[in-house]
């Protein structure tokens, strides 16, 4: 059972997810905007927070970046809600630090779906990944899936699910070149319907964590029409 934070104004709307969720044995906590919600979240843990866009009081976007930098649930998935359909809106919500997104009005079945999706990946690894979540240390970078425990040059860093799969993806196998399409596959599966430019913008945001300068990046490096790689060994 995961303990979830649901943020949304519209009370139909809270209602509707706290039911699905109810069903699926987790157990909900219900804000109605962004400031509360901020309160909940700087009180307890969560272990899944659905956050809509747009929010009274502290809107979506700035809610999930003060979530990110909460030591109680700063791993913890992010889906987003949003009434928008511009890929601009999604990618301001995916680069706040959200890990996934859902446009409104949803059927409810993908919404679950995108739930369990989130949930898995940010527990126990599925079966077919299991062999590739041993501890890579590379290049001042250590990652330990497992244990969802990244440390940059001997310091711990703060990692969301998604931010620790793409990392353990690409420095557990320094040198190799990875299109977005295999990224997108290998961190996010097959059960979500996400765009080429959610992988850059999940690149921008672990090159804030990794690199000195993340203008000019030494570890996970761009492969220029085709991909993304981690540095070569030496």
């Amino acid at each position: 059972m995961a303990r979830v934070l649901v943020v949304d104004d519209e009370v139909n709307i809270r209602e509707l997810v706290r039911l699905h969720l109810s069903f699926e044995g987790h157990a909900c906590v219900l804000a109605g905007d962004g400031l509360e919600a901020l309160q909940l979240a700087r009180a307890e843990p969560f272990d899944l927070f659905v956050v809509d866009l747009m929010l009274p009081g502290l809107d979506g976007v700035s809610l999930c970046r003060a979530i990110r930098q909460q030591a109680r649930s700063a791993g913890a998935p992010i889906l987003m809600l949003t009434a928008r359909r511009d890929e601009s809106d999604k990618v301001v919500g995916l680069d706040s630090g959200a890990d996934d997104y859902v446009t409104k009005p949803f059927g409810v079945r993908e919404f679950v779906a995108r739930v369990r999706a989130l949930l898995r990946r940010a527990g126990a690894p599925t079966a077919d990944t299991s062999s590739a979540t041993r501890p890579v240390t590379t290049h001042g970078i250590s990652v330990d899936q497992a244990r969802h425990l990244v440390e940059v040059d001997g310091r711990p860093v703060e990692v969301t699910p998604q931010e620790l799969a793409l990392l353990h993806v690409l420095a557990s196998q320094p040198g190799i070149v990875f299109s977005r399409e295999a990224l997108l596959r290998r961190v996010w599966g097959t059960d979500t319907h996400v765009t080429d430019r959610s992988v850059d913008t999940l690149v921008k945001r672990v090159r804030q964590k990794i690199e000195r300068d993340p203008g000019r990046p030494e570890r996970l490096l761009t492969v220029w029409g085709v991909g993304y790689k981690f540095r070569d060994l030496e």
